[in-house]
């Protein structure tokens, strides 16, 4: 999905508009000389003055339409911008901040300002009339959500958590948060569709084409990183390296839209339900042998070293027979799972 037509492409041009202040005082003062010209002119029209019609006239057009002007003022708030648009021709981006006039017959544009993306920045569930799509999107009417404006800030988008099958065909569930924000306004708007839904898609399709790449956890004989070697990473070992991955992998695919992915996170991971007891199953029994093995380990050591210590000493005098009774009675009594109940023998053990 990353391969477009570059030609079709449209570059963001930034638009430094007059200020709004001097153009609202003047249309203000123009329309008090309006009304003062109706008023004189409706007088001179009673007396007869035959130049006081053209100046009602102008005067009431003006009260008319004079309004239009106002239709320019635009406030734009830190880290927003508005896109515009005059008869379909995109003529530019505000991005800077404050009180502003541009042509009135300019139109914004936000193809997403209808969409609020799960647990974003933009969030706002007040109201009626929001549909939560499938992607993790919320559709909210344009009767609640009239602004044009395309925010700058950093957002988050939480989508709802994926079942996916990892590179051992086990499935695991998965969720991430990806920090976002727009970078290029034309891009964003004229580019895609809907630049919020195409990057909730995106997500997912970076999400299962990585997490495809590794096993939940470390197994062998799996090649993570695609040099044709056997690694050790793993979805639960490896989830730093994981979202990484996860980040610039959203980050080609949405490049287009003139988007910037700062940061991917790992927020739940997890064998899917029908797996996860018999998973659990494994992880312990895999644990039990883990720590049998290590005991093991310790009591053969120590029953060597008492050998070699009672040798060196020269305590006793122990034959074969001797010593693999005696190495017999160390390792139960280390490796056992209670405590020993010694028996003392008086005698001969012949």
């Amino acid at each position: 999905m990353s391969q477009t037509n570059t030609s079709s492409q449209v570059q963001e041009k930034i638009l430094r508009p007059a200020g709004g202040w001097k153009v609202l005082i003047l249309s203000i003062l123009a329309y008090i000389i309006a009304t003062l010209g109706v008023v004189f002119g409706g007088i001179g029209m009673d007396s007869g003055f035959i130049p006081a019609i053209p100046l009602f006239v102008i005067c009431l057009l003006y009260i008319c339409i004079g309004w239009i002007w106002w239709l320019g003022l635009r406030v734009i708030r830190p880290n927003e911008a508005v896109v515009l648009t005059l008869f379909g021709k995109y003529i530019g981006t505000v991005r800077e901040e404050g009180f502003f006039y541009v042509n009135p017959f300019c139109t914004a544009v936000n193809p997403a300002a209808q969409t609020r993306l799960n647990q974003s920045g933009d969030v706002n569930s007040a109201g009626s009339g929001i549909h939560v799509s499938a992607n993790g999107s919320v559709n909210v009417n344009a009767a609640e959500f009239a602004s044009k404006k395309i925010s700058l800030k950093i957002m988050t988008l939480n989508n709802n958590r994926q079942k996916i099958n990892d590179c051992l065909g086990n499935p695991v569930e998965i969720g991430i948060a990806v920090m976002w924000r727009v970078t290029d306004t034309a891009k964003a708007v004229f580019n895609v569709d809907n630049y919020k839904e195409y990057l909730s898609l995106q997500c997912d399709s970076a999400l299962r084409e990585i997490v495809r790449i590794y096993p939940y956890d470390v197994a062998p004989n799996v090649d993570t990183t695609g040099d044709g070697i056997a690694d050790e990473g793993s979805l639960r070992g490896s989830a730093n390296i994981v979202a990484s991955r996860i980040r610039e992998q959203i980050q080609e695919n949405v490049a287009f839209a003139g988007l910037e992915i700062v940061e991917a996170r790992i927020t739940y991971l997890a064998y899917a339900p029908e797996i996860a007891a018999v998973m659990l199953q494994r992880q312990q029994a895999s644990a039990i042998i883990d720590a049998r093995k290590m005991i093991v380990d310790g009591a053969v050591g120590m029953v060597q070293m008492a050998l070699d210590k009672i040798t060196a000493d020269g305590l006793c005098d122990l034959d074969d027979e001797r010593k693999a009774q005696m190495v017999s009675n160390l390792l139960v009594v280390l490796c056992g799972n209670r405590d020993a109940q010694p028996i003392v023998n008086t005698g001969t053990i012949y």
